[in-house]
């Protein structure tokens, strides 16, 4: 099965990284002197093809006139996670909103895979998937932790809540700190992308949003960072020290 990433951020950061990519396509009026380059640096052809022939191979989606083929991964179906997971009632699930640097999400797996975490979902649309750079950075976590694409986050998020779960956003303006929660039940853990944050309807479909209080000069973590003191944190509250 041939998989497909679309966008121009999503497209130039394969390029950049080196992924696995045997096929570009991008439509007559496609214009990005960033994309050009990088295409010129790694002597990599590319094929123009009309609108409808991309919209054919991706779906009604907002790729900006480019694809690129990737390598196929494995991911498995949201049901199997749920149904897996139906007799832990401290089952905790890690959801990717908008995050499309493949760096950052193959750290969220290292660290899915160390403390435990049950399962990711990563939504279809305006995020980067499982590819080779991913699957490099993940140092092998790949291959451990069950990966779930969904086409809508929000209708993922309903399905999760009527099996029990409880969902976690993280938020720069939330008035709780994210270790106020003792996480002792089913959780889903929302990481939003650095510079976009949370959508505002994944937000308002939320149990709770946290924050994590800083006191440096920055006003923000890379989403790998946030993940992972978030993710630890949950671990320690579930596991204290005897």
């Amino acid at each position: 099965m041939k998989d497909y990433i679309y966008g121009k951020n999503m497209v130039a950061n394969a390029l950049s990284h080196n992924d696995s990519i045997s096929n570009i396509m991008m439509t007559s009026s496609f214009r990005d002197d960033r994309i050009f380059k990088l295409l010129k640096e790694k002597h990599f052809k590319y094929k123009v093809v009309s609108n409808n022939e991309i919209t054919k191979l991706v779906g009604n989606v907002v790729h900006q006139g480019i694809i690129a083929e990737t390598e196929s991964y494995d991911y498995v179906d949201l049901d199997k996670i749920i149904e897996d997971n139906k007799n832990n009632e401290n089952a905790l699930l890690v959801l990717l909103d908008g995050i499309e640097d493949p760096h950052n999400v193959g750290a969220i797996l290292r660290s899915c895979d160390a403390f435990g975490v049950n399962g990711l979902i990563i939504g279809a649309n305006r995020q980067v998937g499982l590819n080779s750079t991913v699957a490099k950075v993940s140092t092998g976590a790949i291959e451990y932790v069950p990966c779930a694409m969904v086409t809508n986050l929000n209708q993922a998020i309903k399905k999760l809540k009527d099996n029990g779960y409880w969902v976690v956003s993280t938020d720069g303006e939330a008035t709780n700190d994210y270790r106020d929660l003792d996480y002792k039940m089913k959780t889903v853990l929302v990481v939003g992308s650095e510079g976009f944050g949370i959508s505002k309807l994944v937000l308002k479909n939320s149990d709770f949003t946290v924050k994590i209080p800083m006191v440096g000069h920055v006003n923000s973590l890379n989403a790998s960072v946030a993940a992972a003191i978030l993710i630890s944190e949950i671990f320690s509250k579930r596991n204290p020290n005897k």
